[in-house]
């Protein structure tokens, strides 16, 4: 007789039994979409190229986010893209115009992009703010950084003073970098009161003109060296073309590479 108890045990013998790779996959938590701030973490660790791709995922997401294309418009400039630093910085001014840090990046973004007109503009623009009680902010620095350029193995920051600091009186500071972005030279363009007062005496009609005498003095390490002088404005455009030719003519290390 065919009893209840076979008849369940026939049942249960006909349910297929599921392997491994049969049961569905278990589900893998989503991962969190980038954020600035981990583009802002990647830049300060001098992962530029890391931290370009990031904030551009953000700003696929959220192009109106102000931060991540001023942000990105840095990333880009470590990278020597003047021209997509441009984008980014014109877009963080149109959704920022009173963020004075927007003019700080479009300066360089300009300098980089060979935009001489627009960069001269804002560091004109730079120059009122910093004399402009209402923009507490930049009347606190004493100067920004107005271009950075690839020479041979280094990478340059340029910093424009608004008015020549200590006793030398310096008008441009070039920050020398090696690959990693540690600073291992520094180049003054500077014009100081000993040197000028004979200059002027020798050359009354140039100096009441307003032109002056200029040193360009290397140091690193408590080394100096002086790369000589030149008379007339300080053109930045001429200190950098001398800047440019010194980091080439360079045949060894420089003392802070040691």
């Amino acid at each position: 007789m065919f009893s209840l108890k076979t008849a369940l045990l026939t049942a249960l013998l006909a349910v297929p039994v599921l392997s491994a790779q049969m049961l569905p996959a278990p589900t893998q938590p989503a991962a969190p979409p980038p954020s600035t701030q981990q583009g802002l973490d990647a830049l300060r660790s001098n992962q530029p190229q890391k931290a370009l791709a990031i904030l551009e995922q953000v700003l696929k997401a959220n192009p109106n986010d102000a931060a991540a294309n001023l942000l990105a418009a840095s990333a880009a400039l470590s990278l020597y893209k003047g021209d997509l630093a441009v984008h980014y910085a014109e877009k963080s001014q149109q959704l920022d115009p009173n963020n004075w840090k927007v003019h700080t990046t479009l300066v360089v973004a300009y300098a980089q992009a060979g935009l001489k007109e627009k960069r001269d503009r804002e560091r004109a623009i730079l120059h009122k703010l910093h004399d402009d009680p209402h923009a507490p902010d930049a009347m606190q620095t004493s100067g920004f950084l107005l271009d950075m350029f690839p020479v041979r193995q280094y990478h340059v920051d340029a910093v424009e003073y608004f008015h020549p600091v200590g006793q030398f009186h310096i008008y441009y500071h070039f920050v020398v970098r090696n690959a990693a972005g540690k600073p291992v030279y520094s180049i003054d363009a500077e014009s100081n009161d000993f040197d000028e007062a004979s200059w002027a005496k020798a050359h009354p009609d140039k100096a009441a003109a307003g032109e002056r005498q200029f040193q360009l003095v290397g140091q690193s390490n408590g080394v100096e060296k002086d790369y000589g002088m030149f008379s007339g404005n300080a053109d930045y455009d001429q200190v950098r073309d001398q800047i440019i030719g010194i980091l080439q003519a360079q045949t060894v290390p420089f003392p802070g590479e040691k």
